[in-house]
């Protein structure tokens, strides 16, 4: 009998992880950087424009549960591809109504479109769930904070970057065109990571024929010390059943939520409060607050190992409360730029901090509290965006800035929960046992 072979390895799971979310994660902002284009060709109103900017995060939050569940029956490489898969159906329907439509016939009677397809396209926001099981199932318990910080933190950057690009692409190619060139960079994303993705050792094994307790003795000699139950449906009522995995939605919902809110909104409230160009906009959000708090979840990761994800999370949320407490009162520029870093710095180490918690606190249903958490939680990217929007039609322009009243209350309610997560369960390396309250 020739003996089974385990393929790969933890660098190669965790770069495969990262190159496919950082695909995917792009469609976050796949309107926010040109959002003023759609408003002025569509005459949409604060709401609608809220609802269609976060319109990939319905499918990108929602869908990170069942396939975040799903990678325990199956392994992750393949739901990774089809909800790549269908971000690339999405993208194509965009491309299309844009070729025929515009600028001229891109009416608000096209609305439902526009925003059937911006969900589509969301789909692949979606991996983060599926890459997060992927990471941590190749990696011992003592470093899942720091790699998984680095993944979602290279992964996190994608949004930045094309914040950064679109805006650019618009006025050198024109809308469509930019959408056409974002659609070849899908495709290409999606072959290279199916390519070079491999299966954490355990689904290797069990797809040679296995019995899952062979599979796992022979995967453990791997390195793997996360397993999964093998049954979607038995991982997501697994963890639903403790009470902490709702204390970290809540959590994820404040952080990684409102990462997803201000990076499709801060582009209109540079524009409205404080009357820069679009390019400009989407330069100041992508530096200050996109990518600084993609970034920052990396040493956010290596912090929370060392300190505990419940002081850091306390810590950060504070943070993101007095910035944007301070966003809400001030019309200077210099001040707003400086509290939208504190906002992105508080994020992105928080985003580290929860997700640094799930393994230790749901470490039998790894997979399923990863949807749980990544899929609840980022759902706030698709609904904080239209109460924004909701300001702006009460308020008017100054509603963009007072808006942040949302983000004061859901991190002062953040902070809470984190302090009485810290107080019930005061370590969190991997030997802690979760209380079970």
């Amino acid at each position: 009998m020739v003996e089974s072979q385990v393929r790969g390895s933890p660098r190669r799971g965790l770069v495969s992880a990262t190159l496919g979310f950082f695909i995917g994660f792009a469609g976050v902002v796949l309107y926010g950087p040109v959002a003023t284009e759609f408003k002025s060709a569509m005459g949409l109103s604060g709401l609608a424009l809220g609802a269609l900017v976060a319109a990939p995060q319905l499918t990108g939050s929602l869908l990170r549960i069942p396939f975040g569940a799903w990678v325990d029956d199956v392994g992750p490489r393949r739901p990774f591809l089809v909800l790549l898969g269908l971000s690339i159906v999405g993208m194509a329907g965009l491309a299309l109504l844009l070729t025929v439509f515009y600028p001229g016939g891109l009416t608000m009677g096209l609305y439902p479109l526009v925003f059937l397809f911006g969900a589509l396209s969301g789909c692949g926001i979606a991996v983060f769930s599926v890459g997060t099981t992927q990471t941590a199932y190749w990696y011992p318990k003592e470093s899942q904070g720091t790699v998984l910080a680095v993944y979602a933190g290279l992964g996190n950057s994608s949004p930045a970057l094309f914040t950064l690009a679109l805006p650019i692409a618009l006025g050198a190619l024109g809308l469509t065109t930019a959408y056409l060139v974002w659609f070849a960079f899908l495709v290409v994303g999606t072959v290279a990571y199916a390519v070079t993705a491999v299966d954490p050792p355990s689904f290797q094994l069990r797809a040679e024929g296995l019995d899952p307790e062979t599979s796992e003795a022979r995967a453990r000699e791997h390195g793997q010390e996360l397993f999964p139950g093998g049954d979607a449906f038995a991982s997501v009522r697994d963890a639903a059943s403790i009470r902490q995995t709702w204390v970290l939605v809540a959590l994820f919902f404040t952080s990684f939520g409102g990462f997803l809110a201000l990076t499709v909104w801060l582009p209109s409230y540079w524009v409205s409060i404080h009357g820069v160009d679009v390019q400009s906009a989407g330069v100041v959000t992508a530096v200050a607050f996109t990518l600084l708090a993609a970034l920052i979840r990396i040493p956010g990761g290596v912090l929370s190992d060392r300190i505990g994800g419940e002081v850091t999370a306390v810590g950060s949320f504070l943070l993101v409360a007095v910035a944007a407490a301070t966003l809400v009162v001030t019309r200077h520029y210099t001040v707003a730029l400086g509290a939208t870093v504190a906002i992105a710095v508080g994020m992105g180490v928080a985003n580290a901090a929860v997700f640094q918690l799930v393994p230790a606190y749901v470490p039998e249903a790894v997979g399923g509290a990863s949807g749980l958490v990544g899929g609840l939680g980022a759902f706030g990217g698709f609904v904080v965006p239209p109460v924004l929007g909701v300001f702006v039609d009460v308020y008017g322009t100054s509603g963009y800035a007072t808006g942040f009243a949302v983000f004061v209350a859901l991190a002062v309610v953040s902070v809470a929960l984190s302090e009485r997560l810290y107080r019930r369960q005061p370590t969190t390396g991997p030997d802690a046992v979760p209380a079970d309250d």
